[in-house]
C-alpha cells in the first residue's frame, strides 16, 4: 500500500490501453444494467412513496452516476467493463480509482440533471471523450485527465 492508502499495481504501465470501441460497448452494457436496476428501484420507490413515474427521471441520472462510481471504487470495473475484460486504474497506478477520481471521471453524467439543455451538454461531453480517447496514444480521455490520470486498460 502507498502512503495514500491505495494499493499500487504496475499493471497500468504495461497493460494495453482500452480503445474506444470496447469502452463504448462496456458503457452500453452498463447503461442497460443500470436502467433495469434503476427502473426497478424507482418503480418500488414510486409504489411506496406515491410519487408519479416521471419523478424517477431526475434521480435516475444521479443513480447512473452512483452506479459507475460505486463499481469503479469498489472493484475497479463496472459489470460492463468486467464482461469485456476492462479495468479502471486510479491515478499514479492505484489498483482502482478513489472516490474523488471516479467522481471526477464520471461527473459529466450529472449534466443530465440540468433542465432543458442537460442532455445536449452530456452528449457534447460524451463526443469530446470519444474524440480525446481516440486521439490519445494512451487512450485517455479528457475525463481521465480531469480525474488525475485514470486509465482504462484491458485485463
Amino acid at each position: 500500500m502507498s502512503a495514500g492508502g491505495h494499493e499500487q499495481n504496475l499493471g497500468p504501465a504495461t497493460a494495453a490501453p482500452a480503445g474506444i470501441g470496447r469502452r463504448a460497448a462496456a458503457r452500453f452494457i452498463d447503461w442497460i444494467i443500470a436502467a433495469i436496476v434503476g427502473g426497478i428501484l424507482f418503480w418500488l420507490l414510486g409504489r411506496t412513496t406515491g410519487l408519479p413515474g416521471w419523478a424517477s427521471i431526475l434521480p435516475g441520472a444521479g443513480f447512473g452516476f452512483l452506479y459507475f462510481v460505486g463499481f469503479e471504487v469498489a472493484t475497479g470495473s463496472t459489470p460492463g467493463k468486467k464482461i469485456l475484460g476492462l479495468h479502471v486504474y486510479g491515478a499514479a497506478g492505484a489498483a482502482k480509482p478513489s472516490v474523488v477520481e471516479s467522481a471526477k471521471r464520471n461527473a459529466y453524467m450529472l449534466l443530465n440533471l440540468i433542465p432543458w439543455i442537460g442532455g445536449l451538454l452530456w452528449f457534447g461531453s460524451a463526443i469530446a471523450i470519444a474524440v480525446t480517447v481516440s486521439a490519445s496514444s494512451t487512450k485517455q480521455g479528457w475525463h481521465d485527465s480531469f480525474a488525475g490520470g485514470t486509465r482504462v486498460v484491458t485485463d
